[in-house]
């Protein structure tokens, strides 16, 4: 079953005593185990009891749970996701640790409800954790604010000012992770795209080629390519820029853009109708 877990703190020595540090400017400072965990037994309780009003009979028992709680620590060393919520208790936020696992055939996430120092961005104490492979309990918790996101965070690297991704857009996220999935590694490593990013306006105004689908939920995309094949530090260069389409206006908004040497990633971005550059409108930001 799930339960509340402190932390490992290090305690700072006030006079001659150690005390149980949870946020020293908020005063949360204890004395023994037993006090802290009256201190928050309250949500403690509030936590659980929401828990078993979500969890449902086909998901992982108590012993199956005990038996992953080794996954408390990855979760919160580095998590997929971190939201956090100013209103599950009164007087202080609450913060929804995540992060998706496999073993073997089986996937589920792991889902740690913290007390975290925003200026630490490290928990301090944990009010419970459990693992969960039913969806409708962990998106219970994804709510309120979302403060990580593991996919943005790494595609941040590739994002250029004026493009959607650079605000976090999850539809450009997702497009811009699935480009780097299919990447080969002796392509243009991401570090180095902003070294490329003078070409995005000549690649939208001038393309070689401008390509217009539909994805299979609903969002028209269109690419624009351009190689450059006299660039100065690059061989076989090509710049990609792609787009979202307004179907009333027919005006662009720029998703993400990449450099790249790889022809057969550049082929995956000629797909739906090939246009002539003439039809299209342009908006050069997001």
């Amino acid at each position: 079953m799930a339960k509340a877990k402190s932390r490992p703190v290090k305690a700072k020595s006030i006079t001659e005593k150690e005390y149980i540090v949870v946020d020293e400017k908020a005063g949360l400072i204890f004395e023994t185990e037993k006090e802290l965990y009256g201190y928050f037994e309250s949500a403690i309780k509030k936590f659980q009891d929401e828990y078993q009003s979500y969890r449902t009979a086909d998901d992982f028992s108590d012993e199956e749970q005990m038996a992953r709680e080794n996954y408390l620590e990855s979760t919160l060393d580095d998590p997929d996701e971190v939201w956090m919520d100013n209103e599950a208790v009164e007087d202080y936020a609450v913060y929804y640790f995540i992060r998706e696992y496999e073993e073997g055939a089986t996937a589920f996430k792991y889902i740690a409800i913290a007390y975290m120092v925003e200026e630490e961005e490290y928990p301090t104490f944990v009010f419970m954790h459990f693992p969960t492979r039913d969806s409708s309990v962990w998106h219970h918790y994804q709510k309120s604010e979302m403060v990580y996101d593991r996919n943005y965070a790494e595609a941040s690297a590739g994002a250029i000012e004026g493009d959607a991704m650079l605000e976090g857009d999850p539809l450009a996220v997702g497009l811009y992770q699935a480009m780097m999935k299919v990447r080969t590694e002796k392509d243009i490593a991401q570090e180095s795209f902003q070294d490329f990013a003078e070409l995005r306006e000549e690649t939208i105004e001038s393309a070689d080629e401008i390509w217009r689908k539909t994805d299979t939920e609903g969002h028209v995309l269109v690419s624009f390519i351009k190689e450059f094949p006299d660039h100065e530090t690059t061989k076989d260069l090509v710049y990609v820029a792609v787009t979202q389409e307004d179907e009333e206006t027919n005006v662009h908004s720029l998703l993400f853009s990449f450099p790249t040497t790889d022809e057969a990633l550049v082929d995956r971005y000629r797909q739906g109708e090939n246009l002539q550059a003439e039809e299209v409108s342009q908006e050069s930001s997001h």
